[in-house]
């Protein structure tokens, strides 16, 4: 699992863009010694940047012939960079978040805080102890405290640095603050429950669509919605009332609408046959239509 990667530096509004844009040139830029003054970051925000980006689904690492690493745009960067590349749509910003949450690495604190910790309001503190016990259960090397306490601090600053803020200059802006998932006020954090119009219906189809694909199955029940690690429930604190709402409003999509299946008094719900990014790249391009 991974830990405290960040180097301390919550993503900001246009970092990823200019990681897409460097990579575009060369697959190894975060290598070059003068990567930091190209980008005009610190050094120590470069190696932030390279954590972000395979975070939330843009860039993929891997070897190239030579055995040398390299960081690869993917499908998602490349379409964000085309159509949202300062990550204005809600939809954006709320599939980044699932992208990091919905599985252990190498976002694990964000992992554990939306998909095991239950607790919605709690001291940074009570927060950074459950935090630090569950990886004392879950990890056979030791991990520093100092580690865990600054994925604490990090995951809390990346959604709410820069709420209110309404600059698109604002260089302490975060792209996730709008979903307002988070809130502190005095040392006391509350984790909000989101509705579909705090998240996107496009991306609420989309996490479905990727969930099929990557289990292979046609149909998800209410139940594993509302539970089940990386679904609404847990990444975006769903209540089941807001899901049904959200479903509700899924059937009827104009092109690729959910159907409900009821079969032994268990309510599912069968996803569309189409694939995630094929789906992604046809709302943004409707969704760029409507602003233009």
């Amino acid at each position: 699992m991974g830990y405290g990667q960040h180097q301390s530096f919550y993503l900001r509004d246009r970092w990823l863009s200019k990681a897409i844009r460097q990579l575009k040139k060369d697959n190894r830029f975060f290598y070059d010694e003068e990567a930091f003054e190209k980008m005009g970051l610190g050094k120590n925000m470069v190696k932030s940047l390279r954590y972000w980006a395979i975070a939330t689904g843009v860039v993929e690492e891997t070897f190239n012939e030579e055995r040398k690493k390299v960081h690869l745009i993917t499908s998602f960067g490349n379409l964000i960079f085309e159509y949202d590349r300062f990550i204005r749509f809600q939809d954006t910003a709320a599939i980044i978040h699932y992208h990091m949450c919905s599985k252990r690495e190498p976002s694990t604190a964000w992992f554990w805080f939306f998909n095991i910790m239950n607790e919605t309001i709690a001291t940074k503190e009570a927060i950074m102890e459950k935090f630090s016990e569950w990886v004392e259960e879950n990890e056979k090397k030791v991990i520093s405290m100092s580690s865990l306490k600054r994925d604490i601090e990090c995951l809390i600053k990346l959604y709410t640095s820069g709420q209110g803020i309404e600059d698109p200059e604002e260089v302490i802006q975060s792209p996730l603050n709008k979903l307002s998932i988070l809130e502190e006020r005095k040392g006391i954090v509350y984790k909000k429950a989101l509705a579909s119009n705090n998240i996107g219906k496009t991306a609420l189809l989309y996490i479905l669509l990727d969930h099929k694909q990557k289990n292979e199955i046609d149909t998800v029940s209410v139940d594993e919605l509302v539970s089940e690690k990386g679904l609404w429930g847990k990444v975006f604190n769903m209540s089941r009332a807001n899901i049904v709402n959200a479903l509700n409003e899924l059937v009827t999509h104009q092109k690729y609408p959910i159907r409900f299946v009821r079969t032994n008094n268990l309510d599912l719900i069968r996803i569309p046959e189409v694939n995630s990014l094929d789906f992604l790249r046809e709302e943004y391009t409707r969704k760029v239509e409507v602003l233009a």
